[in-house]
């Protein structure tokens, strides 16, 4: 696995933490975020990984 790969991987992994934390303490601004970085994480690791099959041809 490439390090950014990894990254994205963590950053996920950060965000539903934050959005479980956020979801069972009451608190909107952390789940939000956790719900924001889960949804960066992804758009970004399929973005890396385009970039790679494109780079390619």
């Amino acid at each position: 696995m490439l390090w950014k790969s990894v990254t994205c991987l963590c950053l996920m992994i950060v965000g539903v933490v934050l959005f479980l934390y956020g979801s069972n303490y009451y608190d909107v601004i952390v789940g939000w975020v956790g719900v924001f970085l889960v949804v960066v994480g992804f758009f970004a690791l399929v973005t890396l990984k385009l970039y790679e099959k494109l780079k390619k041809v």
